[in-house]
């Protein structure tokens, strides 16, 4: 089998998941903005529409699915401060491994913090 030359195959390493995760949870946040204005404008045309809406996100399936929302804005922020680090910071690239770990550890841990007690609004 012949081998490609370095650097023109991308093998999976920490640098493109993190990647690959910054453009998910990007793309979920940009639809969720886009379906909160819409249903914000809502109140303007009809308030009637902007209620029914509105109480079909106080149900236990929204209340579960905005725990992935703010896991998708926990790693994307934090994740945006590590792109930051690398760029600004001289050894930012040496330590961006290390930087995602401890990214992920962050998240984590505020995620860990939040989910119970929104769970318990949710289902209480």
């Amino acid at each position: 089998m012949a081998s490609l030359p370095a650097g023109t195959l991308y093998r999976g390493k920490v640098g493109m998941w993190s990647w690959v995760l910054h453009r998910i949870t990007g793309v979920a946040i940009f639809f969720f903005l886009l379906v909160h204005v819409l249903d914000t404008a809502l109140v303007r045309l009809s308030p009637e529409a902007y209620n029914a809406v509105i109480n079909t996100y106080k149900t236990p399936l929204i209340g579960v699915a905005e725990l992935g929302l703010v896991a998708a804005i926990l790693y994307h922020a934090l994740n945006g401060l590590r792109i930051i680090a690398i760029d600004f910071w001289r050894k930012g690239v040496k330590y961006q491994n290390v930087m995602f770990w401890i990214v992920v550890a962050i998240a984590f841990g505020i995620f860990a913090a939040f989910a119970p007690r929104h769970l318990m609004h949710v289902f209480g």
